[in-house]
């Protein structure tokens, strides 16, 4: 029998199954709780079918949310300034500061205003630094 730290043939751990899903160890439990998924226990460990979590990461992956970007900071919102035509969105995303020019347009349609949560989504082909 299989101690709670050896892997098992065909099993994945939770904290590892979180890790390949984008989500949080919790978010994994508030699903199971809600039925959306099934672990199994050995000792005081969870276990997911690899077949589940393959199958869990095609229908996340088969939704309208996909992106080649891959830096993604979760934060709140600081500021937001907006003129005509573009806003200035000023984030706080753990020690980061992230600020977006976007049109005003966008920022209305996604609601961005002081204390709301969103994700910073970050993808850029040239990153320069000067001093």
């Amino acid at each position: 029998m299989p101690s709670d730290a050896e892997p098992i043939d065909g099993m994945v751990r939770i904290g590892t199954a979180a890790q390949a899903i984008g989500v949080s160890i919790e978010t994994l439990r508030r699903w199971e709780r809600d039925g959306r998924i099934a672990f199994e226990r050995r000792g005081k460990q969870r276990y997911l079918a690899a077949e589940d979590l393959a199958s869990l990461l095609r229908d996340r992956g088969a939704g309208g949310d996909r992106s080649s970007a891959r830096n993604r900071m979760a934060g709140v919102v600081v500021s937001v300034e907006k003129d005509g035509v573009m806003a200035k969105v000023e984030m706080a995303c753990g020690p980061y500061r992230i600020v977006s020019l976007m049109s005003r347009e966008a920022a209305d349609e996604l609601g961005l205003r002081p204390g709301v949560t969103a994700t910073a989504v970050v993808k850029s082909t040239t990153v320069i630094v000067e001093r």
